[in-house]
């Protein structure tokens, strides 16, 4: 259990304990009209009227959906008989309520537990809330609430305050602390608080949990912060905070998790983790730290998560594995670290996530790796290694290997194709993007876990093995851009996870992995491997034959990629059952006959194209075939109601008509726009490749040479 988790457990049985003492006699209580009046008063602010509230006055509140009532005796009151029910408790959380906060809520005066969390609420914030002398928890988060919060605030009971996921602006409301010193949890994030963090945090001597995320706050971190010695989760990630991390942060030795992630953060990391020995989890990537892992930090015996991914460090990765006897995930990827492979790291015992890719090493994966046994997902992608025999024959011996990605290493070797390699428990293999010769290897055959398969943008030939289809979890295979002949092998139609998909890969958490750029972006995307859609991507091969039909079996694909083959033959209607399809492209193959109408039921559909083939007749009208530009259609003799429209029953015979004057502009024309796209392709493609991009020469050139082959120029 993590520590939010943990501390919202601890509240969740506070509030039990409170609603045992009062429930005993719910059902004897009978409502104060006060407080029948008000709750009346604030449904009215609503929308709709609340499932289970009677709108009669007379009625009795205390038996209303949410209401939880305590007599007035109970309370130490001595306004009314011990019959008479004060409203203590309202929790209308996750009931769609629309509209805004009545200053009726005020009027509460015994309010302890206040939940309106999850709904459509907006608006500001009524002053006469931050002014009920009883209230300890108050959480709204998950709502559409706007404007400042009041500066006006006298809630001295108060314990929790959660407006977290909403829209206030303006300054940090620390006011609170003034009056309400108990406070536990203050949550504060994802809103569009701003400035830096003004005085008055150390008032809020209690806290324990501060969370002040995805904001818009500048500056560095308050000293005040550093003051605060009962912290135990300290949240500051997604804001703008600059200049060095004090070494103040270690006062906080009661904290367990801290995240300042992406962030504008600087300088060195302080030397002041000796005396955090409640760490469990630093979280700190995306800012700008420069320098070495700090002493204290790499031989922290509590720490279990330290990420510093996408930093500035740099120097030689130095971690005192016998100290951190902790340690489960390790992320130092997109860093400037150089010098030999840490060797160290089998000797973290617990440690099962590592990821080091995108720095520079200077010696390959070493032998103590061998006994890496704890060692469950390794990204070490984009980092200079060589020698991917020496890699695959160490890391077979990590006997629980799960995910493995070595992309952009080992340019231009063979891939072993060495069939005692063995790796009983992968289920996650990419190695794309690094020009690697040789066949598809034997030893994928005995990875019957596989699930994500990328060895894109390589040199891989031969045949694609028929044994690709005996993965039962495959739901992700990546072939584009390879040197794949022959054809499709039919047994990828009947790959059970394509049909029906089921995910069992458990992830680490704060681990990501990249996938693919983005495309508006152009920077690496990061996600998680479940986020992967299922995808059959055989794209820029040598494949011939035809579409088996059987791919209509594959209900569960999402991305369906076979251009830039040798692909002929028509397209089977059967695809019109792949019912997920998201992305469709069969462009550049020599598919004839016409685009089956069937098409037009896949609903969610959003990229198609079949691009320079050799197909005819009209675009298939409704789905979403109306959104497809008509670039997707072009380099065939297709027709739509738009560019070029469709021939009527008058002008068809004309079409026959092969000494038309017209027919030879438009062929013409035709060449001209071919020629046009012919020359900027390569002329983009040479850039590219003098740019260092991941499309190598060999490869470029060969998209060229078929590119103009298709249209007639290279002749």
């Amino acid at each position: 259990m993590g520590v939010r988790d943990s501390l919202w457990a601890a509240l969740a049985v506070a509030w039990l304990f409170l609603q045992a003492q009062v429930l005993h006699s719910q059902e004897d209580l009978v409502c104060n009209s006060t407080d029948s009046k008000a709750l009346l008063d604030l449904m009215s602010n609503f929308e709709s009227p609340i499932e289970g509230w009677e709108l009669n006055a007379n009625a009795n509140c205390c038996n209303w959906l949410g209401v939880v009532c305590d007599s007035s005796s109970s309370l130490g009151l001595s306004d009314g008989p011990s019959s008479l029910g004060r409203v203590v408790e309202l929790v209308l959380a996750s009931k769609m309520l629309v509209g805004n906060l009545s200053d009726s809520i005020g009027k509460l005066d015994q309010l302890r537990f206040l939940n309106l969390s999850h709904n459509l609420l907006e608006s500001t914030l009524p002053e006469s809330l931050l002014h009920l002398p009883n209230l300890q928890v108050l959480d709204l988060s998950h709502n559409e609430f706007s404007g400042p919060v009041p500066k006006s605030a006298n809630l001295p009971s108060l314990r929790v305050f959660n407006i977290s996921e909403n829209s206030f602006r303006g300054s940090l409301p620390l006011w609170l602390c003034a009056n309400s010193t108990l406070i536990q949890v203050l949550n504060l994030a994802a809103n569009y608080f701003s400035d830096v963090i003004p005085p008055g945090l150390g008032n809020c001597g209690s806290l324990q949990n501060l969370s002040l995320a995805t904001n818009n706050l500048t500056g560095g971190i308050s000293e005040d912060i550093f003051t605060l010695g009962q912290l135990v989760q300290l949240s500051l990630q997604e804001n703008s905070f600059s200049g060095p991390l004090g070494s103040g942060i270690g006062n906080l030795t009661e904290l367990i998790r801290l995240d300042i992630s992406a962030n504008e953060f600087s300088g060195s990391i302080p030397d002041a983790f000796e005396n955090m020995k409640q760490l469990q989890f630093f979280i700190a990537q995306t800012n700008g730290f420069a320098g070495s892992i700090p002493s204290s930090l790499s031989n922290l015996p509590s720490l279990k998560f330290l990420n510093l991914n996408n930093n500035s460090l740099t120097g030689t990765i130095v971690l005192n594995c016998s100290a951190m006897s902790s340690l489960v995930s390790l992320d130092l990827g997109s860093n400037n670290f150089r010098g030999p492979f840490p060797e160290d790291l089998p000797n973290c015992q617990k440690l099962q996530s590592v990821n080091l890719a995108r720095n520079k090493f200077t010696t390959p994966i070493p032998q103590s790796f061998r006994n890496f046994s704890s060692l469950a997902y390794l990204s070490i992608s984009n980092s200079s290694l060589s020698n991917v025999s020496s890699a695959l024959g160490i890391l077979q011996h990590c006997r629980n290997l799960t995910v493995l990605v070595l992309t952009l290493n080992y340019f231009d070797e063979e891939l072993p194709g060495d069939a005692s390699l063995s790796f009983p428990k992968l289920k996650v293999l990419i190695m794309a993007n690094s020009r690697l010769r040789g066949s598809m290897p034997q030893w994928l055959r005995g990875c019957t876990r596989l699930q994500l398969l990328d060895l894109s943008w390589n040199r891989l030939g031969g045949t694609i093995p028929s044994w690709i289809g005996d993965f039962q979890s495959l739901f992700y295979l990546d072939l584009q851009m390879n040197s794949f002949v022959g054809e499709i092998p039919k047994q990828i139609t009947g790959l059970p996870a394509l049909i029906h998909r089921n995910m069992s890969i458990t992830e680490p958490s704060d681990f990501p992995f990249f996938w693919k750029k983005n495309k508006t972006s152009g920077v690496l995307q990061y996600t998680q491997f479940t986020s992967f859609p299922s995808t059959v991507d055989l794209g820029g091969n040598s494949l011939n034959g035809s579409i088996w039909p059987e791919f209509g079996n594959l209900k569960d694909v999402r991305i369906f990629v076979l251009s830039n083959n040798f692909l002929s033959g028509s397209i089977p209607d059967n695809l019109s059952e792949m019912s997920d399809l998201e992305t469709l492209n069969l462009s550049y193959n020599n598919l004839s006959g016409s685009i089956p109408s069937s098409l037009a039921r896949l609903n969610f559909l959003s990229r198609f194209t079949v691009a320079y083939n050799n197909l005819s007749g009209p675009v298939p009208r409704g789905g979403q075939f109306s959104t497809f530009p008509n670039s997707s259609f072009e380099g065939n003799n297709l027709c739509r109601d738009h560019a070029p429209p469709c021939p009527t029953s008058q002008s068809q015979p004309g079409l026959t008509n092969h000494g038309d004057d017209n027919s030879g502009s438009v062929n013409h024309a035709m060449s001209d726009i071919n020629l046009g796209m012919t020359i900027g392709l390569a002329f983009g493609m040479a850039i590219g490749i003098a740019l260092g991009t991941t499309r190598t020469g060999d490869s470029c050139l060969h998209v060229i040479i078929r590119f103009c082959d298709r249209v007639k120029l290279c002749h």
